[in-house]
């Protein structure tokens, strides 16, 4: 499958019955998918996992039998679960000299602007170490208010967050199907869904509902697929009950694809260009103005004056000393430390502030505006 073979950056999504076996983790299974993410890392492929499976584990350790938990309990399992479940995976990948880490995340990490901005920092960091991110809800301390309630939406964040090329779910069923293949014979599997139409989605809200592991079925697969869909994001379902499912998938084992819309570096660049409001303006020379068009980073070197208040991380309008719009893009400094390190060198910085963050806007953060008149 070309989409997961090509592909640069890779989140997979794990489920509690896949994780959890009978006694506590499921071993076997656990091992024989760290060689399948080995290979993929083996190729220079990046790969984040989310994990279901705390709550199952904690249930198990604190004795909890199966009864319906409430919130506190679920949490409470959740805190005695987490650390079984790192210490699983951290035992399937260090055979193959993998590190895993451990990233807990709540809605807010990826919806609050400031914290989705640390959370990609850190996720970035991590990828750059060659670490595999094991990716899981914040059960321990998350609401029923502002809680995911399912990891197919956290994977989708996630991957919007990493800009992902692909997104795979892991089901207990092998793709997207006309209707459940459980109780209607004549259900027919669609290999590839380029747009999810509202046809589309009453299959998944009625005869798929009970389709697939989690909450929500197939249901909230496609709610995760339309997320990934707009941030350029591909996503696979297929069947995870098997040792290697990424190997299976490339070997022409059966899955469905759900098309992106673009390429996650376009998807992210729009959603810069027209979807945040510039919190302030950068003005910068001509020589600044050209390397902006020709792809590069803004540095301080050309940065001329600031305009408005911002943090960093926030939009911000990229304008010449014309008046003309140039680009948008997320600013790597807070309004007065940009002010501070104004036409300096890029060695100078540290000694202006005590702190470099690189560029001011790098290069993969700014959005070009050729067409924008001039003010």
């Amino acid at each position: 499958m070309s989409e997961l073979r090509d592909a640069r950056r890779i989140v997979v999504k794990v489920g509690s019955a896949l994780v959890a076996g009978e006694d506590g983790a499921d071993a076997a299974w656990l091992t024989a998918f760290a060689a399948d993410l080995a290979r993929c890392r083996a190729r220079g492929q990046d790969v984040l996992v989310v994990s279901s499976g705390a709550v199952a584990l904690g249930r198990r350790r604190l004795k909890m039998g199966r009864r319906t938990l409430t919130l506190p309990e679920k949490q409470a399992c959740a805190a005695a679960g987490q650390s079984a479940l790192m210490r699983a995976w951290e035992e399937a990948l260090e055979p193959h000299g993998i590190a895993a880490a451990q990233v807990l995340l709540t809605r807010d990490d990826t919806e609050v602007r400031r914290r989705w901005l640390n959370g990609h920092a850190t996720l970035a960091t991590l990828l750059g170490l060659g670490v595999v991110p094991v990716i899981n809800e914040n059960d321990t301390v998350v609401t029923e208010e502002i809680r995911y309630g399912d990891n197919d939406r956290l994977a989708a964040r996630v991957a919007q967050m990493v800009r992902a090329d692909v997104l795979v779910l892991l089901s207990d069923i092998d793709g997207f199907y006309t209707a459940d293949p459980r109780r209607d014979l004549s259900a027919r599997r669609l290999d590839r869904i380029e747009r999810l139409t509202p046809e589309i989605e009453a299959m998944a809200g009625g005869a798929n509902a009970g389709a697939g592991v989690g909450t929500g079925g197939m249901a909230t697969k496609l709610a995760a697929a339309r997320i990934a869909q707009s941030a350029g994001c591909a996503t696979i379902i297929t069947l995870g009950r098997r040792p290697a499912p990424l190997a299976a998938l490339e070997a022409g084992e059966a899955a469905t694809v759900i098309a992106p819309a673009g390429t996650p570096a376009a998807a992210y660049k729009a959603w810069i260009a027209g979807s945040l409001a510039p919190a302030g303006e950068l003005v910068v020379d001509d020589g600044a103005a050209r390397a902006i068009t020709a792809g590069k980073s803004l540095l301080a070197a050309g940065l001329r004056g600031v305009r408005g208040r911002f943090g960093k991380g926030d939009a911000v309008a990229v304008v010449s000393e014309a008046g003309r719009e140039i680009a948008r893009g997320l600013a790597r400094y807070d309004s007065p430390d940009a002010l501070r390190i104004c036409g300096l060198k890029s060695e100078a910085i540290e000694g202006a502030l005590g702190f470099t963050s690189g560029p001011v806007i790098h290069a993969d953060d700014l959005a070009l505006l050729e067409s924008r008149a001039p003010a």
